[in-house]
């Protein structure tokens, strides 16, 4: 049994640790995500759909549109502190009826869909005063129509926007230095393949393993 030449093993492994070594796609989602207003003004991922929950009086509720993935540690929050007073201050309370303060964050333009564009620059608050049994979503809707929804409940648009699409996949999502306003680096504009400076190692690994059976086939003869 002839015997692998060392320098082609050797080259071999050498392209199998690059390519190991290079990145997948990550997959992001452009959508929007809900959250909850927790003491101290800051956001918590929150645990239920906005058709599911169904707030206090003086809840705080946050919607953000953006390209990220779905998981609490990596999705963009809303970039306005929750605060209860500053939304429904000047919302006097009512008989038979919660007031829940919403900050609605459309973004920026960075995330959007390609044709479209965040209607407001700055996130939007608004207090919502329902019945005491209302859900998020339904607080939302009194205040923020009109809302969209796809076949699976999923919260699609607010207030018209994005005009459409829902929950769509994003590939080679880069994260931002700041988790509040994530960077979309298109497929388009990163050929969707591997780099560069990898390409080049491959090529020169390859050109390695051929001068070695060169060498070889030459010490045969």
């Amino acid at each position: 049994m002839r015997r692998r030449p060392p320098v082609v093993a050797l080259a071999l492994g050498i392209a199998l640790a690059l390519l190991a070594a290079t990145p997948a796609l990550a997959a992001g989602y452009r959508y929007w995500s809900f959250w909850d207003g927790a003491a101290g003004g800051q956001w918590s991922y929150a645990t239920q759909g906005p058709s599911m929950a169904r707030p206090a009086d003086g809840a705080v509720q946050g919607f953000r549109f953006s390209v990220s993935k779905d998981a609490a540690a990596q999705a963009a929050q809303p970039r306005t502190a929750a605060g209860f007073e500053a939304v429904c201050g000047a919302t006097a309370p009512a008989e038979g009826r919660k007031r829940v303060a919403l900050v609605i964050d459309f973004g920026v333009p960075a995330d959007a869909p390609a044709g479209d564009t965040p209607p407001e620059a700055a996130p939007r608050t608004a207090c919502a005063q329902v019945a005491p049994d209302a859900t998020t979503a339904e607080a939302l809707a009194s205040v923020a129509k009109p809302l969209r929804y796809n076949s699976a409940a999923l919260l699609c648009a607010i207030s018209g926007y994005p005009k459409q699409g829902c929950g769509d996949q994003v590939a080679d999502t880069s994260a931002a230095p700041d988790a509040s306003a994530p960077t979309q680096s298109s497929s388009a504009e990163s050929g969707g393949g591997p780099s560069a400076g990898l390409l080049a190692g491959i090529a020169a690994v390859a050109a390695l393993a051929a001068a070695g059976i060169w060498q070889s086939r030459r010490r045969t003869r």
